[in-house]
């Protein structure tokens, strides 16, 4: 079983808590400047009309709950992110497993891509329609009417063997010839890696992909 690593999580890490550092930097600066503005707006007034000290306070609590609110916002962002590496642990063992998901199916140019109908109730007959990553169809098949998983070999309609890469799936379902509907097909992927971040735990699948952990209906091990 392939190990997770935590280069990814903690590149993220630095890179959430260099971003609170650089916001909250800014806002040191901002209050600095802001004082010097009052300093000099006190120092410049009219003194036959002088401003009423209630509104110096106004505008000095305006600006400090501003920076507590920026400063609130970086701390809760900080403990997203932790929480999200937290929860990245527990799919650990995900990894090296296929996940089906509606994400593109890969193709690695050698072995078979799974996939799985699901056609429509009401469906006399189905075709499997198969378009490469930049949309275009590539290949399209009959199936029995039937949610059983299906193996795509890469080849086109002309049975020629498909370059590697990502291909997306849509199963049209037809009645006596009436096209009744054109869904996605999900397909199996293999896990490659978890990732923690501020949104929580993700997987990424060979060919690329990135998925939440919610979006996969199916975990089978490898054949």
């Amino acid at each position: 079983m392939t190990s997770v690593t935590s280069s990814t999580s903690t590149n993220g890490s630095n890179s959430s808590s260099s971003s609170s550092s650089s916001t909250a930097a800014s806002v040191s600066s901002d209050y600095q400047m802001f004082l010097k503005l009052l300093t000099t707006q006190m120092t410049n007034q009219d003194p036959t009309s002088p401003m009423d000290s209630a509104d110096y306070a106004v505008q000095l609590a305006t600006f400090s709950q501003v920076e507590q609110q920026v400063k609130t916002n970086n701390l809760l962002t900080g403990l997203a992110t932790q929480m999200g590496v937290m929860g990245m642990s527990e799919y650990a063992n995900w990894v090296g497993m296929e996940a089906r998901s509606d994400s593109p199916g890969y193709f690695d140019g050698t072995n078979s891509v799974t996939i799985s109908p699901n056609p429509v109730k009401g469906a006399t007959d189905t075709t499997v329609v198969v378009s490469d990553a930049s949309g275009n169809e590539v290949s399209r098949f009959t199936t029995p009417v039937s949610s059983d998983a299906i193996a795509w070999n890469g080849t086109d309609a002309d049975g020629n063997a498909l370059p590697a890469g990502s291909y997306t799936f849509e199963l049209e379902s037809y009645n006596n010839g009436t096209l009744l509907s054109t869904d996605p097909i999900e397909t199996y992927n293999r896990v490659v890696e978890a990732q923690g971040t501020s949104d929580g735990a993700v997987l990424v699948l060979a060919g690329g992909s990135t998925i939440s952990t919610g979006s996969i209906s199916a975990l089978r091990d490898p054949d």
